[in-house]
């Protein structure tokens, strides 16, 4: 039985995030609540969600809502015609993009019914399963890869960006707001300082335990993490404003961390804190000291490495 990975590219907009959510939801005039859904979704994103049969031992209907996972996952069945778990290496949240997600499943080979045999070729799956995906997400590649690939123990580091409009008002500058690219970055109307926001950055950088830049109910064993490299770059203006991109690698990222971490950086670039006290508001271990959680928009998984 073959397995393949997926490396998956998505704007992160209108899904309820990666992973698969199957909540049973609230009924009209029923005073018993509905599942408590993690995304949180809006009344839209509710509207496009799938009806699911009744399950065993239930009295109400569940529903899938747009998530990546699904909808990849669903694409992919329709494709191998056997029911397949894909699985995901980042549980990235609604509204982050990505350029380099990756996923994996196992389906039939030689000989079976169903499945997608080697012999077909990975050029041909991708092609079968980007026909019947939706335009806000593509497989860029595929790969045949061993029994055991496991997407989330085998990752050995992950590097993301977060990309900020810094567009502040006259005197200081034309306070336009983003346009054309307003669903991937974030829009600060402050003047920010890049060179202080670099200096804090480098001090991110090492072994840490990472509880301040954490969200609470992370459910992590423990919050200790390695960040190989954390720097703000100036990117080209855009309609007169200033380009800002963070991007951080490690070996893995804790639930909002890097949009915490974003927002220290953001912070410092405000004044409103200063660069030489990263290092104390890691010690300190308390979120409270800590910057903002920044909005998911400016957000994006740009890759995940594995080992040879």
């Amino acid at each position: 039985m073959p397995r393949y990975a997926l490396t998956i590219a998505y704007d992160g907009t209108d899904f309820c995030g990666w992973q698969k959510q199957e909540p049973m939801l609230p009924i009209a005039g029923d005073d018993r609540p509905g599942d408590q859904v993690p995304s949180r979704p809006s009344e839209s994103k509710l509207a496009a969600a799938e009806p699911l049969e009744l399950r065993e031992g239930e009295d109400r209907a569940r529903v899938a809502l747009r998530t990546v996972q699904h909808v990849v996952e669903q694409a992919v069945i329709g494709v191998v015609r056997e029911p397949v778990v894909l699985m995901g290496a980042s549980r990235t949240d609604a509204g982050v993009h990505a350029r380099g997600q990756v996923g994996a499943f196992t389906c039939g080979g030689e000989g079976d019914a169903a499945g997608w045999p080697v012999s077909r070729g990975t050029d041909r799956l991708l092609r079968a399963i980007n026909g019947r995906l939706p335009d806000d997400v593509l497989v860029t590649s595929c790969a045949e890869v061993p029994h055991d690939f496991d997407p989330i123990r085998g990752a050995m580091s992950k590097g993301y960006s977060y990309t900020l409009h810094v567009s502040p008002p006259p005197p200081r500058g034309q306070g336009l707001r983003p346009l054309w690219d307003r669903r991937y970055v974030h829009h600060v109307w402050e003047p920010l300082d890049a060179e202080a926001m670099d200096i804090a950055a480098r001090a991110v950088v090492g072994e840490h335990d990472f509880a301040a830049f954490a969200a609470a109910g992370h459910g992590r064993l423990s919050t200790v993490r390695t960040v190989f490299s954390c720097a703000v770059t100036r990117l080209a203006d855009v309609q007169g404003a200033q380009r800002l991109r963070i991007d951080i690698t490690g070996n893995g990222f804790l639930w909002n961390m890097v949009r915490i971490i974003a927002g220290t950086l953001v912070d410092v670039g405000r004044g409103r804190i200063a660069a030489g006290v990263i290092g104390e508001i890691i010690a300190s271990r308390d979120r409270r000291r800590a910057g903002p959680t920044l909005p998911p928009t400016g957000l994006c998984l740009e890759w995940i490495k594995y080992g040879a």
